[in-house]
């Protein structure tokens, strides 16, 4: 079984933030596989398909965003998920819109999301998906920019880059390890 987890804020007033683009990509694969999230647990929505005959879990953790490990630590423990079989997908001020970047490992770099995660999971060495949502114009605060919707000249390159990151989701729940999957993935623009 694998988990893909899409870190972003529950509600309306969040769903078309940049802090939201795991949401949006789990959206886009739950369309692309016509499913819907209609199963809540451990305070999260969960979607759930097979692909090559492998069950994979979406999953929204429901906790906002800086309290995501609280969700996904013990739906792990439930299904005895082990930890390379997880992937996280969430927002990078360091990636320009449209572009997409795998890491099997790494550091928060600052993301209160992944920095949950990493104290719930005991363990930085998970597999990530990072999209670009660039940094703040001059004068801006990185919590305005990152609660905020993307604009209109940015919409297609994000659009782009949530159907890229669900290309990589699928292609590593399909069977490939991730190390491929980076490398199939990180050489594209």
């Amino acid at each position: 079984m694998k988990l893909i987890i899409g870190l972003g804020n529950p509600g309306a007033k969040y769903r078309a933030t940049k802090h939201n683009i795991g949401f949006i990509t789990l959206d886009e694969i739950a369309y692309q596989e016509k499913i819907k999230f209609n199963k809540t647990q451990f305070e999260a929505e969960t979607a759930e398909f097979f692909c090559n005959g492998e069950k994979v879990l979406l999953v929204k953790p429901q906790t906002f965003m800086n309290e995501s490990g609280r969700s996904v630590a013990p739906l792990m423990k439930y299904y005895n998920v082990k930890i390379e079989d997880i992937l996280v997908i969430y927002d990078d001020l360091d990636l320009p819109v449209g572009r997409i970047r795998l890491r099997a490992q790494g550091s928060a770099g600052g993301h209160n999301g992944i920095k949950s995660l990493i104290a719930h999971l005991g363990t930085k060495d998970f597999n990530r998906i990072r999209i670009g949502i660039d940094r703040p114009r001059k004068g801006v605060e990185v919590v305005t920019h990152v609660l905020s919707d993307f604009p209109k000249s940015t919409h297609d390159d994000m659009l782009n880059a949530t159907q890229e990151a669900s290309k990589a989701s699928l292609y590593w729940a399909s069977g490939h390890d991730f190390v491929d999957t980076m490398t199939h993935f990180n050489s594209k623009k």
